[in-house]
């Protein structure tokens, strides 16, 4: 029993597996069954090494952690003997439990959304004299709105490198993040940055806190390492520092694409440096044809295969007149795939087991209006987060919101403009000024609103949504076609989540928890039906039989803003990845005319990323639409 897993492990991958002492780095090529040895790996200390310990997988992605849990089923109680989850959420856990040696109360409140964190600086500025003069001595509106965006990078850039910017030369700099925090703290909120940066300083400040949870955790596995920042790199070294070195990453620097959030590979060498780490490398690709392989090594010509499928498939190229035509290729091919399958693919071709890549999401538009027109299914995860269709179930989020946290002024003032009633100026029961606030905009929809909090709030002993999805849902149901069907599908997702949170949370739900998982993305739904509809970057660790990547026109893909040697060199690494998602049968489209946002059209030229695909290696199509 004990040994069994190891029987279809490679060699390189049993020696992961069996790694026991010291730090070790493993680079694992796409396909290469990254997840799977990491499972393993786990399943093998965990049955295999005596003594009562813990282990800590942190994941880049809830998929991946979702897709870890479900392997390690037949252990039974997972749960107390790993943590097995994402970085962010593990943060998130140490801040609940110890928080109070960096003055946080319980589960923080996080404000995910951008729009959130840059109504706090604005507030802020409004009322700061020193910012405010600064921002008036802008003239044009367009030019005071981008400088305060500007703040806003600045900031996250300051707190995602809490060691080389540590010290804030610049006087201003340092004013404008000093007052977004104070606007943050007097909401009682925190942003995603603040997870990793508290826990760092949890960490350095309390050293005592790290040994505890060494002891706790016996060995930690990291995944998707080259997706790490600064900080994120500093909490694994704060938490793993005084000469632990059962530390095991594993990631892929061709696989590194999150350059805009200051992640990059050069972290799993500053970890082999550190840590002294062992190094094994996995090169085998279980996942894609020859044809697909083929175009991966094109891309990146270091791109060693050791073992692959005995697989041909198949590489496409379709050529649209434009970009209706594009999308028009894209659905005739998709429908004669259902209904004719392919060789290389065992069975039949469902929509699930196909997906639409844009580099960005303009460039999925136009496809999405096909897939509605010719009645294909689909999804979009474009976001972490559901986006909530309907007002209503939007407004009844931003009152769950302040439910929650009762400091949160931000969403209380969002609800009463919305409402376009008087915020109250002092409040000491929430649930009333609420009812105050709805009774005052005479509306179906606040009140409704209401009433679906007032039934939260009346069941102090234990927190239950369902009744309150149900007040919505009859609200819903006096309304017409399209508003009522948004709601109950907004609703449906809600529920969805809570079910999930249910799930994780065991006994002891609370709504403040609920709604920081929810904001971590933790209550989502990995699997969903129909063709995926996704940007390059929200395909990652996906794979599908059949990949079709469209838009592969210069200016597009890559994009138009890569200008310098490093930015280029990201755009091939998401050409790499989105190559890499595809399992038997691969599509690349592009359009030879755009219609431009201003409404001109201009001829396109294929993307440099095909320029290199040899005729026998590809075959190029062009459908009748």
């Amino acid at each position: 029993m004990k040994n069994a897993f190891k029987t279809k492990l490679s060699p390189q991958q049993l020696q992961v597996v069996n790694h026991l002492d010291g730090a070790l780095l493993v680079e694992a090529g796409p396909g290469s069954g990254k997840t799977r040895v990491l499972t393993e790996r786990i399943c093998h200390l965990l049955t295999n090494v005596s003594g009562h310990f813990r282990i800590l997988a942190l994941t880049f992605t809830n998929k991946a952690a979702d897709e870890m849990k479900d392997r390690l089923l037949e252990l039974g109680n997972i749960r107390e003997r790993a943590f097995i989850g994402t970085l962010h959420s593990f943060c998130l856990d140490m801040l609940t439990e110890r928080g109070k040696l960096v003055d946080i109360e319980g589960t923080p409140n996080i404000f995910e959304q951008f729009k959130d964190r840059k109504e706090v600086l604005l507030k802020a500025i409004d009322d700061d004299p020193l910012l405010s003069d600064e921002i008036n001595q802008i003239e044009d509106s367009k030019e005071r709105n981008r400088k305060v965006d500007s703040w806003l990078m600045s900031i996250s850039n300051i707190k995602s490198h809490p060691i080389s910017h540590a010290v804030i030369e610049d006087e201003l700099t340092q004013h404008v993040l000093d007052a977004y925090e104070a606007g943050m703290r007097a909401c009682n909120a925190y942003d995603f940055d603040d997870l990793l940066l508290l826990v760092y300083k949890l960490l350095i400040e309390n050293p005592k806190l790290g040994d505890l949870y060494r002891r706790i955790y016996k060995f930690v596995c990291i995944d998707e390492a080259q997706d790490m920042n600064e900080a994120q790199y500093a909490v694994i070294c704060a938490l793993c520092s005084g000469g632990y070195k059962n530390v095991m990453m594993v990631g892929d620097p061709r696989q590194s694409i999150y350059g805009f959030n200051k992640s990059g590979p050069e972290y799993m060498e500053s970890f082999s440096v550190d840590f002294d780490a062992k190094k094994i490398d996995l090169t085998a690709n279980y996942r894609s044809s020859r044809a697909v392989v083929k175009v991966a090594q094109v891309l990146d010509p270091k791109y060693m295969v050791a073992m692959q499928l005995p697989i041909e498939g198949s590489v496409t190229v379709l050529t649209g007149q434009d970009e209706q035509d594009e999308a028009q290729q894209i659905g005739v091919e998709l429908q004669r795939l259902f209904s004719e399958g392919h060789p290389d693919v065992e069975g039949d071709i469902k929509p699930s087991a196909c997906a639409i890549l844009g580099r960005t999401r303009f460039a999925l538009l136009v496809i999405e209006n096909m897939l509605k027109e010719r009645n294909i299914a689909f999804y979009k995860r474009l976001s972490a987060n559901h986006e909530n269709e309907s007002e209503t179930v939007d407004d009844f989020q931003m009152a769950l919101r302040v439910l929650a946290n009762p400091r949160d002024r931000l969403h209380l003032s969002a609800l009463a403009k919305k409402w376009k009633v008087p915020e109250p100026p002092s409040i000491s029961d929430y649930v009333s000024a609420l009812r105050d606030m709805a009774e005052a905009a005479s509306d179906t929809r606040a009140l409704s609103v209401c009433v679906a909090i007032e039934t939260i709030a009346i069941n102090n002993s234990r927190l239950d949504l369902m009744p309150a999805f149900k007040v919505l849902k009859e609200h819903a149901d006096g309304l017409s076609e399209s508003d009522r069907l948004a709601i109950y599908e907004d609703v449906a997702v809600f529920r969805q989540e809570w079910d999930q949170y249910l799930r994780a949370a065991g006994g002891s739900p609370a709504l403040s928890s609920f709604m920081s998982s929810k904001a971590l993305g933790n209550t989502q739904k990995a699997a969903r039906e129909g063709v995926a509809l996704l940007t390059v970057h929200s395909s990652k660790g996906l794979e599908f039989d059949v990949v079709f990547i469209a838009g592969m026109a210069e200016g597009t893909f890559p994009d138009y803003r890569a200008t310098s040697a490093k930015e280029l060199a990201e755009e091939r690494r998401n050409a790499f990845v989105a190559v890499t998602r595809a399992k038997r049968l691969l599509y690349l489209s592009y359009p030879s005319t755009r219609v431009m946002p201003w409404g001109g059209v201009r001829h396109q030229t294929r993307s440099q990323f095909l320029s290199n695909l040899s005729e026998p290696m590809v075959r190029n199509l062009s459908r009748p639409s």
